[in-house]
């Protein structure tokens, strides 16, 4: 489904077919350390057999690929708060392309000194739903800003944590 309207599946009706993790505890426990998560954040790597579905009450399901590709940091900046906000699906069911179009769009508007806005996001993108999970498109006629983005990332869904 492509659309702009603000829908959101069930993540429990997606539950079902996630695939289980798929990435090891010491390359969870070095993503911790390369990008200084403090104690208090309380960083898990998932039980095996869980889903992005599974995290546990109190805590978010994210991605490896939301920080390695998608150059996603913690906290998170306004601006991806005001997209999920506006967009009304949370974090886990974000796309890691969607990172990348979000913070790519958000870095281009800090170096032309112009703050990011939702607002302004619309005018070169549009949401994309793919399988329960949110990403952007250019828009048809919008200039592209993005000139290669990326066309899948393998694994990633099994690389998560909370």
């Amino acid at each position: 489904m492509s659309t702009g309207d603000h829908h959101v599946d069930s993540f429990e009706e997606m539950a079902a077919g996630l695939p289980l993790l798929k990435w090891s505890k010491e390359t969870f426990d070095g993503l911790v350390r390369s990008f200084k998560f403090p104690d208090s954040w309380d960083a898990r790597y998932p039980d095996e057999g869980q889903t992005a579905a599974d995290a546990p009450t109190g805590y978010i399901t994210l991605f490896w690929d939301f920080f390695s590709a998608g150059n996603f940091r913690l906290p998170a900046t306004k601006f991806v708060l005001d997209i999920l906000s506006y967009y009304k699906f949370p974090i886990s069911q974000m796309h890691p392309i969607g990172m990348v179009w979000v913070r790519h769009f958000e870095f281009v508007c800090h170096t032309m000194h112009i703050e990011p806005s939702v607002t302004r996001f619309l005018v070169f993108h549009q949401m994309h739903c793919s399988q329960g999970f949110y990403s952007f498109v250019q828009r048809a006629y919008a200039k592209k800003i993005l000139l290669q983005p990326p066309k899948s990332f393998h694994d990633w869904k099994q690389k998560l944590f909370r």
